[in-house]
């Protein structure tokens, strides 16, 4: 078995995590050989007992055959692959598998993360339609999550303006979340691309989200902060973004508005204040 091949099966298989599947990785690359026993992989990845029974009884169950039979058609990327970005390679916990639907080759393509607040306002929408259209002529990939609120506005302005589009998502490819996404997944499929780290058949957890924004993070360039705020998620993704150095704006709104505060703040501290496409595509151009 190649070590691509363990890695997968590591990604479908219950009771290892990502900091097992890590040591794994290391263990087998040190040793130049592929483990593929369920005990020693346990003893490699260090799993408590409880975790260590439910990995080797998954590892050998029919419904880990049935789960491998599932993704032979899916399509997989692997930190192993000469096409993993190497973007992401720079944020935290770099992710070991990705499986994909869509046109891969997007994750090579310039990103734009768009970011903000579930419960989008009309001025989130505004701010999203004036800044997105005119990139259309100098396009890049607008990168969000799929949520309610900025990421469904930024996806779908996306669409509008025949700009490529990258939705990563926190459930397995075959599932919708939220469910009144399942067409706007569906579009994005067909025409852009749609990223899980998670197997199919895996529904929403709220750490699939948490863990979701590190990949957002790592993809982009450049990220816009619609709307937040204080303390939100969208500030944890741009914070992210800042550890990985790339370039965060964020769009100014009024000083009594809730879901401004976040932005403002982050100007404060030094985020850029973004009022129109042109001071988008500056952080793309080469710094002189």
């Amino acid at each position: 078995m190649q070590l691509r091949s363990l890695l997968i099966r590591l990604q479908l298989a219950h009771g290892i995590g990502y900091v097992g599947m890590v040591r794994v990785l290391q263990a087998c690359r040190q040793r130049q050989t592929v483990v593929t026993d369920p005990q020693q992989l346990s003893q490699i990845a260090q799993l408590t007992a409880s975790r260590r029974s439910r990995f080797i009884a998954d590892w050998q169950a029919a419904d880990f055959q049935h789960r491998l039979k599932r993704h032979a058609q899916v399509d997989i990327l692997t930190i192993l692959d000469a096409d993993y970005p190497s973007a992401l390679l720079e944020g935290y916990q770099p992710p070991l598998v990705l499986f994909l639907r869509g046109h891969r080759e997007l994750l090579a393509s310039r990103q734009l993360a768009v970011v903000g607040a579930r419960q989008a306002t009309s001025y989130a929408e505004r701010a999203v339609q004036r800044l997105l259209a005119p990139l259309a002529t100098d396009p890049v990939t607008i990168v969000s999550g799929l949520a309610k609120g900025a990421d469904g506005l930024a996806h779908r302005a996306a669409l509008q303006f025949h700009l490529p589009t990258i939705a990563v998502i926190g459930t397995g490819l075959d599932i919708s979340y939220p469910r009144q996404h399942s067409e706007l997944q569906q579009q994005i499929a067909n025409v852009g691309l749609v990223v899980s780290e998670y197997p199919l058949g895996v529904g929403p957890e709220p750490y699939h989200f948490v863990a979701r924004n590190r990949i957002i993070a790592g993809l982009c360039q450049t990220l816009i902060v619609v709307e937040a705020q204080a303390h939100s998620g969208s500030l944890i993704t741009a914070n992210l973004a800042l550890q990985n150095n790339r370039n965060v704006l964020a769009v100014p709104g009024p000083i009594d508005a809730p879901y401004s505060v976040g932005c403002n703040e982050l100007i404060v501290a030094g985020a850029k204040p973004v009022l129109n496409s042109r001071h988008i595509i500056e952080e793309f151009l080469p710094k002189i």
